[in-house]
């Protein structure tokens, strides 16, 4: 088992939890995930680490509430324990050289792109980190990120946060005033790393996108996390879950990513109903325990 140390809401739809695993906090590295799950009767999902602390022995998770599986993950609290939690899986993200980088991330994208833009700052690198956010109510991690970058731009769908735009507007302004990246990352939507890659593409820089397809195992060995990337289908698990932006087939990766939503809904809108269920007893339960206290004068 793997206990949970600290549970915190980033905000009203994101999670960050700190698990204890000593093992894969000594070797885990950005861009590396792990494999979870909760209970015997659960699934497997991969989640990829947001930070580790090799000597507290702890991995850290940021995660959506949108499944089934991290609505479960989302009602835990420190004490509770995971009954799998496996890794470092995947390959980490190859930053070694880099003098000038731009590190995106998309929403939850952010939580993932962040070790990345850590790493980077701590070795040297002049990061600028770009994240978008439908509104300000949704930004995640602005400190930690301000603490690890020389230059932060949070942009907003709606402008709420003042700054109204998109991601690619923002890196397209940054390489117009000759930033001269020699690295981007791009960490979200896939629609959204296909537009990051698209405008760096005419400058040559070297551009990473993170692929967070439908995956099983973990291993290799379902191959439902398949990515075309150029001529050949590459395993997200194995061969990434980075790969080279210029040579990723988005659209292909779009329309496998939509192939199994009608299951997904259905075990979402299962799961809703089951917590409403356990409310409403719950309520029940709390009102019958009143009455009976009333009727013994409590």
């Amino acid at each position: 088992m793997y206990p949970i140390e600290r549970v915190e809401a980033l905000n009203v739809e994101v999670t960050r939890m700190v698990v204890r695993a000593p093992e894969i906090a000594r070797k885990i590295k950005p861009g590396q995930f792990v494999m979870l799950r909760i209970d015997e009767e659960g699934e497997r999902i991969p989640l990829t680490m947001n930070d580790c602390d090799p000597e507290a022995g702890t991995v850290t998770i940021v995660f959506q509430a949108v499944g089934a599986t991290t609505m479960r993950l989302a009602r835990l609290k420190a004490g509770d324990a995971l009954m799998d939690f496996a890794g470092p899986l995947g390959n980490p993200t190859e930053l070694e050289g880099a003098k000038r980088a731009c590190v995106i991330g998309g929403g939850l994208g952010t939580a993932i792109a962040f070790p990345q833009a850590k790493w980077l700052h701590d070795h040297g690198c002049e990061v600028d980190v770009i994240t978008g956010f439908r509104n300000k109510d949704l930004v995640i991690l602005e400190d930690e990120i301000d603490a690890h970058s020389t230059r932060q731009i949070v942009m907003t769908d709606d402008g709420s946060n003042g700054n109204k735009g998109l991601v690619t507007q923002a890196l397209q302004q940054r390489i117009d005033e000759g930033a001269n990246y020699d690295l981007v990352l791009a960490v979200g939507p896939v629609i959204m790393m296909k537009f990051v890659a698209a405008t760096t593409k005419p400058y040559g820089i070297k551009t990473l996108v993170s692929m967070n397809p439908l995956m099983i195992d973990g291993t290799g060995m379902c191959g439902g996390c398949r990515v075309k990337v150029g001529d050949e289908y590459l395993h997200a698990c194995v061969d990434g879950p980075d790969f080279d932006g210029h040579l990723v087939d988005y659209d292909d990766a779009m329309r496998r990513g939509v192939m199994y939503r009608s299951f997904e809904t259905a075990a979402r809108e299962v799961e809703a109903g089951r917590v409403a269920s356990e409310g409403r007893d719950c309520g029940g339960a709390a009102a019958a325990a009143s009455a009976e206290g009333e009727r013994k004068g409590a």
